[in-house]
């Protein structure tokens, strides 16, 4: 356990039990101090930690749990009429306090609930190899970058830490989980990109896909979980610099990406070492998309 001004580890947190650490985020359960029956709800606490290529990275990106929690909690609010979200309270530890939620427990759909409007990442190596992503077939002569002609539900089954998501047809979903179930989640899911898109469109953003969680609290209603439509879940694109035929420039980690994969690093990806820490100046550029994403979907600075 490292102390908590390290976020890049897992922070005691008085009155909480640590149960889980994830890429990104750690999670936590109330130990009975605080008033929270145990079961009810969890701690959900985003650290600075920032993944490549199904490592994480030794080298923390500052602030970036904020701008994670922040952004997440401001799309909540936005999509509050078209569906629920696990948030239950801000009253956090002062150690966690900006980047950390109270949530309900859930019951997660093993399910990444995809939604693409746009033909890049795993969607376009799948569409080259066959015409189609995810079983949805699309027209011939897409390009990297290209504006699809309706967005479509791409789903993934959940990996392990360190594994890929795998990407699912529609019809597999269902044999998982019922049909009623499935279609309901490509239903919300394509509302979500939806209404997003278009918000973003609005600030001179595109939204060219973005990965959902949604499960059931106890009463069976359909909430929205973890986080939704950051930078770590979403590609954004600047509207006025998308120019299909190639890769685009993103408000994310893809400094990270293509530092990694440079002869500057020295790693090779194919390999079994873990990747070597990051400069000071990917780590500062990285930091600033995030901080530009927040600002330009919300229209304010975010003050960490």
């Amino acid at each position: 356990m490292g102390s908590v001004n390290d976020q890049t580890q897992t922070p005691v947190l008085p009155g909480w039990r640590h149960l889980y650490s994830g890429k990104v985020r750690d999670l936590y359960e109330p130990d009975g101090a605080d008033g929270h029956p145990a079961g009810d709800v969890l701690l959900v606490v985003a650290s600075d930690r920032i993944s490549a290529y199904d490592h994480v990275l030794p080298t923390p990106i500052p602030d970036k749990g904020a701008v994670l929690t922040a952004l997440s909690l401001w799309w909540f609010e936005q999509l509050e009429p078209l569906v629920a979200n696990h948030v239950v309270s801000l009253d956090v530890p002062d150690a966690v306090r900006g980047r950390a939620m109270i949530c309900r427990r859930l019951q997660m759909y093993p399910v990444e609930c995809v939604a693409r409007g746009y033909l890049t990442g795993s969607g376009l190596a799948e569409y080259r190899q066959g015409g189609a992503v995810c079983g949805v077939s699309l027209p011939e002569g897409l390009t990297d970058g290209a504006r699809l002609p309706e967005p479509i539900f791409t789903p993934a089954t959940k990996a392990d830490l360190g594994e890929h998501d795998e990407n699912v047809t529609f019809e597999e979903i269902a044999a998982r989980i019922g049909a009623e179930a499935a279609t309901r989640l490509r239903a919300i899911t394509l509302e979500v990109y939806a209404l997003a898109e278009r918000i973003a469109g609005e600030r001179g953003v595109i939204l060219a896909d973005t990965k959902l969680e949604l499960g059931t609290d106890a009463a069976g209603t359909l909430m929205l979980g973890d986080e939704v439509l950051t930078p770590d879940s979403s590609r954004y694109w600047p509207a006025d610099l998308w120019q299909p035929g190639r890769a685009q420039p993103s408000f994310d980690k893809q400094f990270v990406r293509d530092w990694l994969t440079s002869p500057e690093s020295g790693w090779d990806r194919s390999a079994d070492a873990p990747p070597p820490p990051l400069p000071e100046e990917v780590v500062a550029r990285t930091r600033d998309r995030y901080l530009e994403a927040y600002e330009r979907l919300t229209g304010s600075p975010l003050r960490p």
